[in-house]
Order: C-alpha cells, then sequence, then structure tokens
C-alpha cells in the first residue's frame, strides 16, 4: 500500500477516536480496531489481525498500545507505527491531565461512582464479545490444534490455576514448533496437515 499523508492521517485519527472513547482497556479496543481495520478500512484480514492481537496480548505493556503500533508498522511502516501509538496514547494522557485538576470533585462525586460502575457492566459485556468473537474464528478455521490449545489454555487457568505467564510461554513455544514443521504455505495447500 503507498503511503501519503491520507494513509497517516487515518491511521492517527482512528486511533485518537478509538482511544478517547474506548473505556476498559485493550480488550475493548481490540474489537473495534478489528472493526476499523479489518472491515471498514480493509487494510488487514481478519486471520492477520488475531495473530497481531495476540502478539499484543504477549507483550509487555498495555495491550491496547501494542495493538496499535503492530497495526501502525504492518500498515505503514515505522512511521505508520509511531502514528498510531501516538494516536492511542493522546486521549487517556489528556483525560487524565484534566481529571487531576479537578480530582478532588471527581473522587467525591455520586454521579461519577454510579457512571464508573455502568462502565464496568458495559466493559464485561464488551469483553466476553471479544472472546467470544476470537474463539468463534478459530473455531471457523476447523483447526485441530488451535482448537485444542485454545481449550487447553482455558482449562489451565480456570480449573487448575496454571500462571497465565506459563501459559503464554507453552504457546508461543507450540506455535514456533508449529510454525517451523508445517508452514502457512503447506498449510494452505493442504500439505503437512496433521
Amino acid at each position: 500500500m503507498k503511503q501519503n499523508r491520507s494513509t497517516y492521517w487515518t491511521l492517527f485519527c482512528s486511533t485518537f477516536q478509538l482511544s478517547a472513547f474506548t473505556f476498559g482497556g485493550g480488550f475493548v479496543i481490540v474489537p473495534l480496531m478489528r472493526k476499523k481495520f479489518v472491515h471498514k478500512l480493509q487494510w488487514i484480514d481478519e486471520e492477520e489481525m488475531l495473530d497481531l492481537t495476540a502478539i499484543a496480548q504477549s507483550c509487555p505493556g498495555p495491550i491496547a498500545v501494542n495493538a496499535s503500533i503492530l497495526v501502525g508498522y504492518r500498515v505503514a511502516g515505522v512511521p505508520g507505527a509511531l502514528v498510531t501509538m501516538l494516536g492511542t496514547v493522546l486521549p487517556p494522557l489528556i483525560i487524565i491531565s484534566i481529571i487531576s485538576l479537578f480530582y478532588i470533585a471527581f473522587r467525591d462525586n455520586l454521579v461519577v461512582s454510579l457512571v464508573m460502575r455502568g462502565m464496568l457492566a458495559g466493559v464485561a459485556a464488551v469483553i466476553c464479545d471479544v472472546v467470544l468473537s476470537m474463539a468463534g474464528n478459530i473455531l471457523r478455521l476447523r483447526d485441530l490444534i488451535s482448537i485444542v490449545v485454545l481449550v487447553g489454555a482455558f482449562c489451565a487457568v480456570r480449573f487448575w490455576g496454571v500462571n497465565i505467564i506459563l501459559i503464554i510461554l507453552i504457546c508461543g513455544v507450540l506455535g514456533a514448533l508449529r510454525q517451523t514443521l508445517y508452514p502457512p504455505k503447506s498449510r494452505e495447500k493442504g500439505e503437512l496437515e496433521p
């Protein structure tokens, strides 16, 4: 894709808008990024967005910033990554700076407390939507290895209390092994399927 000013402007405005009007962290912004960059702008395909989300989640730092950097890099290289990072970081910085000026009034305000509680319910619903849509995408691929890893990771965390860092490391090793043993080209042709 040829990068011009409109590409960078679209990247900045998209990430700025998503970051400014999204409450609840990275798991809330990821489906909105998917709608914007996969469905509306069609700059990234669905499977690549899933891969970028997985990488963003496993990297240190906020998932929203990580995902934005990866999307920006994928679309427009290093300048795109810098533009999307700036677009994602500026809104919370501005909002927190304003709130800090009126911290006492916000802290003791009953209306603000009630609004924040209401937002918690909305955030929980959006996170459930993310989990269901990402799991649905994996199930639609009918890839046995991915389904087994998905179910195994869920059971390990939910029922056996395995540390999430250990699960991320194991999944990373499994992904690297799979990529080495069964490259994407051979999977697309149906060769070397496990």
